[in-house]
């Protein structure tokens, strides 16, 4: 009876780890067009946003505090 079980929560788990990696991609991925409408955006000299003043005031910095690294 216990190894069903724990068979059943190993793909439970691999099931979440899946979902995880998903919604971590689509995140990434929304990040990286939200990022590009921005800079579209001053390009066009429509607006600036508050990334876009961060992004001149310290050139280089690639990492933000909102970004998530993923391994």
């Amino acid at each position: 009876m216990p190894r069903n079980r724990v068979e059943e929560l190993e793909v439970t788990v691999e099931g979440l780890e899946a979902t995880v990696a998903g919604l971590t991609k689509e995140l990434v991925e929304a990040k990286e067009r939200l990022r590009a409408l921005e800079d579209q955006d001053l390009i066009d000299g429509e607006r600036e946003t508050p990334r876009s003043r961060n992004r001149r005031r310290e050139p280089g910095v690639d990492l933000e505090a909102d970004d998530i690294i993923v391994c």
